[in-house]
């Protein structure tokens, strides 16, 4: 049985796969799948005027830049972006949205 503490050549995806979660790749990359998805969602005309934020308890929070933005997003679309969220990115473990009034930096 190979001794675990034993140096020597180890696969590249091992490797791999550990300088990724240390230098927090992974989070990078969802992150950047989830905005690519929420854009495509939300549609042209809205880009630029949210913000995504943290997922805490798998609710995605979002600022969103004026009160009627809000309105439509949380009344009307909340179903409809959730959807677009998880067909996009099959992994994400979000199971829902809170909008917050909020300055949004372009």
């Amino acid at each position: 049985m190979p001794n675990p503490d034993r140096r020597g050549p180890r696969p590249l995806s091992d490797v791999l796969g550990e300088l990724f979660a240390a230098r927090g790749y992974g989070r990078l990359h969802a992150m950047v799948e989830l905005q690519t998805a929420w854009d495509a969602a939300l549609g042209e005309a809205y880009q630029g005027r949210t913000l995504l934020g943290d997922v805490r308890r798998g609710t995605l929070n979002v600022t969103v830049d004026h009160p009627a933005l809000l309105e439509e997003l949380s009344a009307y679309r909340k179903g409809e972006l959730l959807q677009a969220i998880h067909d996009a990115c099959p992994g994400s473990q979000i199971r829902g949205l809170r909008f917050r009034i909020g300055p949004v930096k372009p």
